[in-house]
């Protein structure tokens, strides 16, 4: 396959993922108004009790996981590829083995990333 024709088909593919993204966004953010309806009119006591359960609801991979027990266990901070080192991984790929798991949690915001100082960064558990 040409390089050029290779691309157009990368670029046509992605604006459809993109397309059928903004499409399930949409759809989904009609139906949350109704919902919150619902919540509003049952009393405070059961509101209480369904927040916790949302945020906890999060589906985490085992990686995903262990990544997230590091990080809550340094409470101070830890780089990435410390957390690959905890996680018992090579020197050399310790830093690339965590940055997936660690996009993951940042998304679900279980950890907040900090830069420090230049290029470094560090992720703390919330």
């Amino acid at each position: 396959m040409r390089l050029a024709h290779k691309r157009k088909v990368q670029l046509k593919l992605k604006k459809q993922v993109k397309a059928t993204v903004a499409n399930l966004v949409a759809t989904n953010k009609a139906p949350k108004p109704v919902v919150e309806k619902k919540a509003a009119a049952k009393p405070a006591a059961e509101k209480a009790v369904a927040t916790p359960a949302a945020a906890t609801d999060v589906a985490l991979t085992p990686k995903q996981q262990q990544v997230l027990d590091i990080v809550a266990a340094n409470a101070d901070g830890i780089n990435p590829k410390g957390i690959g080192l905890a996680a018992g991984q090579d020197d050399a790929k310790a830093a690339a083995w965590a940055t997936g798991a660690l996009k993951k949690l940042l998304e679900e915001e279980l950890v907040v990333k900090e830069q420090v100082a230049g290029n470094k960064v560090i992720y703390k558990a919330k």
